[in-house]
């Protein structure tokens, strides 16, 4: 049974107590972290594989809603608040389902089963070949048999595709776990790569596009292995 990784993010404690016993009742979800405020949430988003977040509205540092308009990647998102005032900006900034506290296990279920909905047709859309990145407030269709490499720079990525560059708020890791293994691998710290466009590789990198990728010596192995 596939497994999908819960983030919680609510500063009540008791909110999240009852939360985490909800996330355990439920086989295919995987309590991934719980935190207490959105900076932190934040901080998770950005550096491991979230599938769904239950994020609470009015929290301290950095609002639910605020929290929304940081994520470019984003998971399926179910929003909790005592007060209905939000769910109308809610549902505009793409949220899965809107819990107003309190609420109990079958609602509690009900809007994870939408999630899950929602998560499927991540997967679908990536089967179709592509990956929708938000940049410079647009949103950009970049197929994978365009896409040459991605290259880190911090908080930011840069894709490299045949004809453009598109720099966005991603992490690595999280394009690590969401692009297709059988056509991407990281090569680098620094760098994932599409293994179509490899043209030649030694000792220290891979040519791609006539760029020269530098190879870490912790990601030769499984690169010789892809390729070979």
């Amino acid at each position: 049974m596939k497994k999908y990784n819960v983030l919680i993010a609510d500063d009540e404690f008791p909110a999240r107590k009852l939360l985490q016993e909800y996330v355990q009742k439920v086989e295919s979800l995987n309590l991934l972290d719980c935190c207490s405020d959105g900076l932190k949430a934040l901080d998770v988003l950005r550096n491991q594989k979230v599938d769904i977040v239950l994020l609470d509205i009015q929290m301290p540092d950095l609002t639910g809603l605020e929290l929304l308009k940081c994520i470019d990647n984003q998971p399926s998102i179910i929003l909790t608040s005592a007060y209905s005032e939000y769910a109308v900006d809610a549902f505009t900034l793409g949220v899965v389902d809107y819990l107003l506290k309190p609420f109990d296990f079958t609602r509690f279920l009900q809007a994870i089963n939408k999630a899950i909905e929602r998560c499927s047709e991540h997967v679908s859309s990536s089967a179709e070949k592509y990956i929708m990145v938000k940049a410079d407030y647009k949103l950009y269709k970049i197929n994978y048999s365009d896409l040459l490499f991605i290259e880190g720079q911090h908080e930011y990525v840069t894709f490299h595709t045949k004809e453009k560059r598109v720099t966005a708020l991603y992490s690595l890791k999280s394009l690590e776990d969401t692009l297709p293994k059988e056509l991407f691998i990281r090569v680098h710290k620094s760098y994932i790569v599409s293994i179509n466009f490899i043209e030649d590789i030694d000792k220290t990198t891979v040519t791609i596009a006539g760029n020269k990728i530098p190879v870490g010596a912790s990601y030769r192995d499984a690169l010789i292995g892809k390729l070979y």
